[in-house]
């Protein structure tokens, strides 16, 4: 059984076990080809009645689109508690896999952060979404940023949650078991979902490669970011410095430092309904 988004799971013994709670059924999903990959996204909508070919910027007419972009190793069914509860309050939301994560695929160049956020990008345009809200975690977080710091026109805000912008804002690695309950459900969801099953080992090398030396922002590049952004960082996260989280808030212009108590980088499984307050709050602040 699976446990509600008002439920905890602080040890993530739950999500090694089963998994995040089920996506709903999609209002459409599908692959796009993309510069070399094959990119899998599904689309989710408050209100029937519109096919996923209209050109609509919401799911009932009033909410701001949402993209929601997964972790490093992770796949879109990581949102499966947050997917309901952006939909229940009027939004029209995607979840996109990363190229070579989950359902998408990727060619032999290495891992960027550009060249995910010019997938969502492709995304975006294929959905004829003019512009979206971005919910990052992690990777995702980086994604977001990035895109929204080449196209601003095409991001409403940033959700940037539990990431660096810089080499610098990672603290040393420390295998715990949180992390490595986390690793087992990313190698089996890989197993399941990938088109290269056997893969892992490489998989896993090639993105650690692109988060030991990207991305590479300076306090410049964060200055000219001119969409709403969140700064949003765990109180026990294990990956990111606290004090990094607050350089970046006092670096993007207007940006919002939100701090969530109790949770650590996996916040969105473990404490769901927190998590998801936070985002809505956000998406509520910038008109969404």
């Amino acid at each position: 059984m699976q446990p509600s988004p008002q439920q905890h799971d602080d040890t993530l013994e739950h999500f090694a076990a089963h998994g995040a709670a089920p996506l709903p059924p999609a209002d459409a999903s599908g692959h796009l080809d993309h510069d070399g990959a094959r990119i899998w996204y599904a689309t989710y909508r408050a209100q029937s009645g519109e096919g996923p070919d209209q050109d609509t910027n919401a799911g009932t007419g009033t909410g701001t689109p949402v993209i929601l972009l997964h972790g490093g190793l992770g796949h879109s069914g990581n949102w499966g508690y947050q997917v309901p509860a952006l939909v229940a309050a009027g939004h029209r939301v995607i979840v996109i896999d990363s190229r070579g994560h989950g359902r998408s695929t990727r060619d032999a160049r290495p891992y960027s952060y550009e060249l995910m956020a010019s997938d969502v990008l492709a995304v975006m345009d294929t959905l004829r979404i003019d512009k979206a809200a971005l919910v990052g975690w992690s990777d995702g977080a980086c994604v977001s940023l990035v895109l929204a710091s080449r196209q601003p026109e095409r991001v409403a805000g940033v959700f940037f949650f539990g990431c660096n912008m810089d080499p610098g804002g990672t603290k040393p690695f420390v295998m715990t078991d949180v992390i490595e309950r986390c690793f087992s459900r990313h190698s089996k969801d890989y197993a399941s979902l990938s088109a290269t099953p056997h893969d892992f080992d490489n998989f896993v090398a090639a993105v650690s490669e692109m988060m030991r030396t990207q991305p590479n922002y300076t306090a410049d590049d964060l200055a000219r970011i001119a969409v709403p952004v969140a700064i949003v960082q765990s109180e026990h996260d294990e990956f990111i410095k606290p004090e990094h989280a607050d350089y970046l808030a006092r670096s993007i212009p207007g940006a919002q430092l939100i701090g969530l108590p109790g949770v650590s980088h996996f916040a969105p499984l473990q404490r769901p309904a927190q998590f998801n307050r936070a985002v809505l709050d956000f998406l509520r602040r910038i008109g969404g």
